[in-house]
């Protein structure tokens, strides 16, 4: 009988089962008021991440475990396909779950929940623009990669990669023109160990513009890797936090939050009764919206390239759709309540083990390199952004906290901070302010990525 500690310590369903159990546990651990709830599996993913790379990196190729090792380090210890399944089965689960309400919810909040989800975009991309300006020394790419990051949008960080490449080719065509301001920070990203001085550059020959391109893209990357983990803790401890800090009381709010619905919910919402789970009604969910969030839009016409809804978007809106409507020949979306529930929690707990696994140790790298400037910027861009949200939305609209909290998560297009304000009130509610912001919010993205990109620096 054998038994490789070593294989088993790099098995990703271990990973994510230890990730997970001491996340539980952690999350439970009260003080005073707060506790982390589920978002605690993110935190022990994350040092697990941190650890185990560090474990698979010291193996050399005379080792017997050297290739796990590097399957472990080339996947980023958790392969994407886990972090899209679990992510499409907790959305299509919440979705499902409001998707009753969501009429008489956007028949009272849908222009408010238009208008949080751009402001808050703008509102990061302004804090981005001005920390950029703030240091002319930082590479303006990695800067730009943070603003993605610290409001966790993949299509923004594709926005942001195409038009670094765009604008990077660009720059490096006019770079005998420049002043001599403007060739030191070309050439400390086209440079990364600060040796070429400008006297020794007067022109560009094909090999640096190749790896100036290079270097630009890279950075956008290395900036979304820092941004995107802090980004994430912003959201789940202002989910956490802000009821307490503001005074609001979780109780009173979900039972006003009934008595507005009650009030506007049209006659169709409680005519359908709940039924049995049904797996083919739930595959037929998480399949029709994983196709549309596969749809992508050409809006080259306002310059903003190709927009998709992604597999968050695409899956929401197909849950809260079918939801809504409730039932399509013998396919019934109203299922039993405990059952989508379990599939909730199980869900959002696998998925937030492995964002904490796929993202921790670069987070943990990254800001080893670079420096604590653009997490520090990250955590700002998450912070205002958050703040000015909430007051927008809780004292200009006066937006019930229980679904005001999943359209700030949707403004920040954080499906962790989701997971946490469902954890936070107790309530699956949020998702349906998650769902009715996050379009717009994702729009925002790429709009204002591209706009930090043409901004003179």
């Amino acid at each position: 009988m054998t038994f490789s500690y070593q294989a088993w310590l790099m098995n990703p369903f271990v990973l994510m089962c230890i990730s997970l159990i001491t996340g539980i546990v952690i999350g439970k651990i009260r003080i005073g008021r707060f506790d982390f709830g589920s978002s605690g599996v993110l935190f022990t993913g994350m040092f697990i991440s941190w650890g185990v790379m560090n474990y698979a990196q010291s193996f050399t190729e005379q080792s017997p475990f050297y290739q796990i090792a590097q399957k472990l380090i080339s996947v980023g210890v958790i392969d994407i396909s886990y972090f899209n399944l679990f992510l499409v089965l907790f959305i299509a689960a919440v979705g499902l779950l409001v998707a009753k309400d969501i009429g008489a919810i956007m028949k009272r909040y849908g222009l408010k929940f238009i208008v949080l989800g751009v402001v808050i975009t703008a509102v990061g991309a302004a804090c981005t623009y001005g920390a950029a300006v703030f240091n002319q020394d930082m590479n303006h790419y990695e800067v730009s990669g943070v603003y993605t990051g610290s409001l966790t949008s993949s299509p923004g960080l594709a926005a942001a990669l195409e038009t670094a490449k765009d604008e990077a080719q660009l720059q490096a065509m006019n770079y005998a023109a420049m002043s001599k301001a403007e060739k030191e920070r070309f050439l400390r990203v086209l440079d990364k160990t600060g040796t070429i001085r400008v006297e020794q550059i007067q022109e560009l020959n094909a090999e640096m513009t190749s790896q100036y391109i290079r270097n630009a893209e890279a950075g956008v990357g290395i900036g979304y890797a820092i941004g995107y983990p802090f980004g994430v803790l912003i959201v789940i401890l202002a989910m956490n936090l802000i009821p307490g800090i503001l005074g609001i009381d979780l109780s009173l709010e979900k039972e006003k939050f009934r008595r507005e619905m009650e009030e506007v919910r049209v006659a169709t919402s409680k005519s359908l009764p709940e039924g049995n789970f049904d797996l083919v009604a739930f595959a037929l969910v998480c399949i029709s919206g994983y196709t549309i969030g596969m749809i992508e839009l050409n809006l080259s016409c306002f310059g903003l390239g190709m927009f998709s809804l992604g597999s968050t978007g695409g899956v929401l809106i197909g849950a809260l759709f079918l939801g809504h409507i409730g039932k399509i020949g013998p396919l019934n979306f109203r299922m039993d309540e405990k059952i989508l529930g379990s599939i909730r929690d199980i869900a959002l707990g696998f998925f937030l083990a492995i964002v904490g696994l796929r993202y921790g140790f670069s987070a943990f790298d990254a800001v080893a390199r670079s420096g604590l400037y653009l997490a520090i910027v990250s955590i700002l861009v998450g912070t205002i952004a958050i703040l000015v949200g909430v007051f927008i939305g809780r004292y200009i609209f006066k937006i019930n906290w229980i679904i005001l909290s999943g359209a700030i998560c949707g403004g920040m297009t954080s499906t962790p901070g989701l997971g946490a304000a469902v954890d936070s009130v107790g309530s699956d509610d949020p998702a349906a302010g998650y769902g009715a912001t996050y379009p717009f919010a994702l729009l925002g993205m790429v709009i204002f990525t591209i706009i930090l990109h043409k901004l003179p620096l």
